[in-house]
Formats: C-alpha cells, sequence, structure tokens
C-alpha cells in the first residue's frame, strides 16, 4: 500500500509566510506531488487554484503593516496573529498527504496535524538553528541598537527547536545552516543540504563591466544583515576610489534607526524593486555584496550569481556553500569591515579578476539550479526518507 507514495509522495506545505516554499510548491505540483498548499500568501508561482488555500484574516490583519510598519511586521506576526493561522488551519478539511512542509518558525501546527496522520514532518529552515540565529542578532543589537528588542520572541525560538526535534526531515539551503545544525546536536542523517534556486530565465549575465565602480546589495537594511559593516567600507572604499558607488534595495528596519542618520545620502536607495528592475540593476553592477552576520541563504546571492556577478560575503551569509573564494567570489570573514574593504578595492582594481569570478558566478548560478532543481531535491529528500520508514517496517 506505501509503494505508490513513495513513488510519487504528497506533500502538505503549510506556513502562514510561504518565503520561498510558494517556489518549492509549484516545483512539487509539476511532478504530481503537491497534495495542496496552505498560507497567507497570495498565489503568485502559478499553482493551481483548487491546490492553493489562503487564510485571509491573517492576510487581513497583517497588511497594514506590511503597507504602513513594515519595519514591524515580524514583531507583529509573532507576538500578536499566529495564533490565527494556527487556528484557521487546524480547521481546514485538508486532501490526503504523506508528508507536511512546514517553515522553522512556524511549524507546530503544521507537525501536529502530520503527526495525527502519521505523516513524515519535513522542517525547512531559512535560518542557523534557532538559538544560534538568537545569539548573534542578540550579540550585534547589543552593540548596535541596545534599544531594540530581537524580531523572534523567546517563545517562537523555543518552539523552534522542539519543532526540530520533532522534524523527520531538515532543509538546510546552506553550509552555514546544516553546520549549526549539527553543533546543537541535530543527527546529520536528518539534514538535508539543499541551496535555493534562481529564475534563469529572468537573471542573466551581464555582458560588460560598468565604467564606474559600482557595489550592489539586496536586502532589509537591518544589523542582522551587517549594513553597519557595509557603509563603513564603503566610505573606506570611496576615500580611495571617489566615484565608486553603492546601491541598496530594501526597507529599513527598526533596529537601523541610530545608524539610519549617518550614512543617509551616502548610496543610491530603492525601497523596493521587482524583479525585472532588480535583475536590470544586477546587470549594470560591479559586484554585489552581502555582509550578513546571519542568514540561510539569501536568493538574492544565488540571483546576483546568475547575473554574471561576483559575490562578496560572509560564511554566516550561506554564501560558501555555492561561492568558492576567488572562483565565484571572495569570501571575507563577518563584522570586518576592513576586510569587506579589501575585497571590493581588489575587484575595482583587479577588473580582470572581476570578470572572471563573475563569469564563473554565472556558469554556477546556471548549473542545475532552476526552482525546479531545489524542488526535486527536495521530493527526493521526503521520498527517501519514507522509503525508510517502509523498509524499517
Amino acid at each position: 500500500m506505501a509503494e505508490p507514495a513513495i513513488a510519487t509522495p504528497k506533500v502538505l506545505v503549510a506556513s502562514f509566510n510561504t518565503w520561498h516554499m510558494d517556489h518549492t510548491a509549484r516545483a512539487y505540483e509539476r511532478r504530481g506531488a503537491l497534495a495542496g498548499v496552505y498560507a497567507a500568501n497570495g498565489n503568485i508561482r502559478g499553482v493551481p487554484p483548487e491546490l492553493y488555500h489562503r487564510c485571509w484574516p491573517f492576510h487581513v490583519v497583517m497588511k497594514p503593516f506590511y503597507h504602513g510598519w513594515p519595519a514591524r511586521t515580524e514583531w507583529v506576526q509573532y507576538h500578536l496573529f499566529m495564533g490565527l493561522f494556527d487556528g484557521w488551519l487546524r480547521r481546514q478539511k485538508l486532501p490526503a498527504f504523506d508528508a507536511v512542509q512546514a517553515i522553522a518558525w512556524g511549524a507546530k501546527a503544521p507537525f501536529d496535524i502530520a503527526e495525527r496522520a502519521g505523516a513524515l514532518k519535513v522542517l525547512d529552515a531559512p535560518n542557523s538553528y534557532p538559538t544560534t540565529y538568537d545569539a548573534y542578532e542578540r550579540r550585534e543589537l547589543a552593540l548596535w541598537a541596545p534599544q531594540c528588542r530581537p524580531a523572534v520572541p523567546a517563545h517562537i525560538i523555543s518552539q523552534a527547536v522542539r519543532d526540530i526535534e520533532r522534524a523527520d526531515v531538515v532543509l538546510c539551503p546552506s553550509q552555514w545552516v546544516y553546520d549549526s545544525m549539527l553543533a546543537n546536536g541535530v543527527p546529520a542523517a536528518k539534514c538535508v543540504l539543499n541551496p535555493f534556486g534562481v529564475n534563469v530565465d529572468l537573471f542573466r549575465p551581464r555582458e560588460n563591466l560598468p565604467e564606474r565602480p559600482r557595489f550592489i546589495t539586496v536586502g532589509n537594511i537591518r544589523i542582522r544583515k551587517g549594513h553597519q559593516y557595509l557603509f563603513r567600507a564603503m566610505q573606506a572604499v570611496q576615500a580611495r576610489c571617489a566615484e565608486a558607488e553603492l546601491v541598496c534595495v530594501g526597507q529599513y528596519h527598526a533596529d537601523f534607526k541610530r545608524e539610519r542618520d549617518r550614512w543617509a545620502g551616502r548610496f543610491t536607495h530603492y525601497p523596493h524593486l521587482s524583479h525585472e528592475k532588480l535583475a536590470e540593476e544586477y546587470r549594470r553592477s560591479t559586484a554585489f555584496v552581502l555582509p550578513s552576520t546571519e542568514e540561510g541563504l539569501a536568493r538574492v546571492v544565488t540571483e546576483a550569481m546568475a547575473s554574471g556577478l561576483p559575490i562578496v560575503a560572509t560564511y554566516e551569509s550561506g554564501a560558501t556553500t555555492v561561492v568558492e573564494h576567488e572562483q565565484e567570489g571572495l569570501i571575507v570573514p563577518s563584522r570586518d569591515a576592513e576586510s569587506l574593504t579589501r575585497a571590493m578595492l581588489r575587484l575595482i582594481q583587479e577588473p580582470e579578476l572581476c570578470r572572471k569570478l563573475g563569469e564563473q558566478a554565472a556558469q554556477r548560478g546556471h548549473q542545475k539550479n532552476t526552482w525546479q532543481d531545489y524542488g526535486d531535491r527536495c521530493l527526493a529528500a521526503v521520498r527517501a526518507r519514507l522509503a525508510g520508514r517502509v523498509n524499517r517496517r
């Protein structure tokens, strides 16, 4: 009876915020493996409507914060409205499924449902091990924004730890996340290293280096992303090369309030760009920079690689999973503005190196790295775990 489910397992994707899991769900659907999606986000990836179920109550109460108070959306959803989504999910009439996949910060209700059905529990980890994530963020806030509380409250951190213990599979998007799981006692046997995919049709390699040095970073301007180090590094770069430019794409986060005025007007800022406009900005840039002090694997890294940009990033950004030092980019220590400065200046002063690293980044970024490739690897992991269950019976 179990053999057909192993050949094509049915996966239920459930999360108050899909993050990247809408791409995963679409990849599953193309393989006939999607039981359904239960989320608050809109259906923007073309999942058949009959398989997509939206939690409108959660979306409605969160919408004012998305548009009017974006810097507080994390705090609000975790502190005030998580129970709204969980209650809605528990009331749904669910289809048959073999596995439930949920994001690390909201897996309790989905995993409760999976356990009652005897289904596989797949935890999608967008960040490092929860207590590692929390410790790294608290350290940076103590240094740069002592007035701010961590974005993820302590009870969510604790629940995420418990859900990792419950999980049968932990999807790790980067070596950094994988290493953090093992360092905290998670068995390697249930961890799967699988870097995120990219839309290779949209993000295509640049044709030439820009005439002026132009660095780009994408992501909310916040302490955890390391912008406080990037801005200091860029100031040092411009002292040596006045025409160098920095472009930042992303909203200001509340924890950057004390730093914001100091750097206002020193870079080109786009609070938001469409993916089409972002692809254009990549192709006009010298290199992509991401000095995160903690990250799972920023999807913008693979997008920039596919656009032919060398990557300047940290191990804690997750980039080392897809970027080898001096092959597709330059890996620098986190929290180190001087090393970041040297790496950026090197790409300015050595244009042939910049060109070579960018070409190699594009080659790797396009190699078996679509979202369908990513979803197929996830599905293979689910299938293998289900087969292991059958073999143990």
